[in-house]
């Protein structure tokens, strides 16, 4: 009877339990729709690896839908981007290499970067290498800006890019740092009395030597000092 009455009240205190159980599972949030930069890729486009192909007019539509960007990856949209991208500053059909075109890749690689760190904001590996991005891309706007000031707004009217300069250098003051300081500037003058005394030590030795060497010059000339 004892433990048919220990089932039952056990029986008895499992909703709780399950009621205990639901509360302490993680409640899992309905992602908002987060707008991408690749949405204004057409999905009629054809990837950047068939569009040049001569044959592809001739074949059928099935298979321009396969080779399309409607069934591709992230990565064919990604090249075709920074594809668009790079036509927008390039200074010649040939040139691969410059600081804008530079730009416009990273420009690319950091938004997809902020999409995708809005849907998973614990990824420290992609937050870095998303600061690493931002940071070679100020670094290049920022010579631009000094170098060919036109090239750069250019630059940044054709990526949509708000460029901010850096902040001058500034040190939160504590009391640590002024007494450090404090005694920095210490040594520093104490350093200073030092050498003015071997200076002034040296400068005397010099002037004792060419004393010497004026009156020994004189006497063997015969002529008084």
């Amino acid at each position: 009877m004892l433990a048919v009455g220990r089932g039952a009240a056990g029986a008895a205190c499992s909703p709780f339990i399950q009621t205990a159980r639901c509360y302490a599972r993680p409640v899992r949030r309905k992602l908002k729709d987060i707008p991408s930069h690749l949405d204004d890729l057409p999905p009629t486009m054809l990837k950047k690896d068939y569009a040049s192909i001569p044959v592809i007019n001739s074949v059928d539509d099935v298979v321009k839908r396969l080779l399309s960007l409607e069934m591709a990856n992230q990565r064919d949209k990604m090249k075709i981007k920074i594809q668009q991208l790079v036509e927008k500053v390039r200074r010649s059909p040939s040139d691969n290499g410059s600081f804008e075109v530079q730009t416009a890749i990273l420009t690319a690689k950091i938004r997809t970067f902020e999409e995708h760190l809005h849907r998973h904001p614990k990824d420290k590996n992609n937050r870095r290498r998303m600061l690493m991005a931002m940071d070679r891309r100020n670094k290049l706007l920022a010579y631009l800006r000094r170098v060919r000031y036109d090239v750069f707004e250019n630059t940044c009217k054709q990526l949509n890019i708000q460029y901010t300069p850096r902040p001058a250098y500034s040190r939160r003051v504590t009391k640590r740092w002024v007494v450090k300081k404090a005694f920095c500037v210490k040594v520093f003058q104490e350093a200073r009395k030092l050498k003015a005394a071997e200076r002034q030590k040296e400068r005397r030795k010099w002037q004792e030597r060419a004393r010497a060497a004026k009156e020994k010059q004189a006497q063997s000339e015969g002529t008084p000092v």
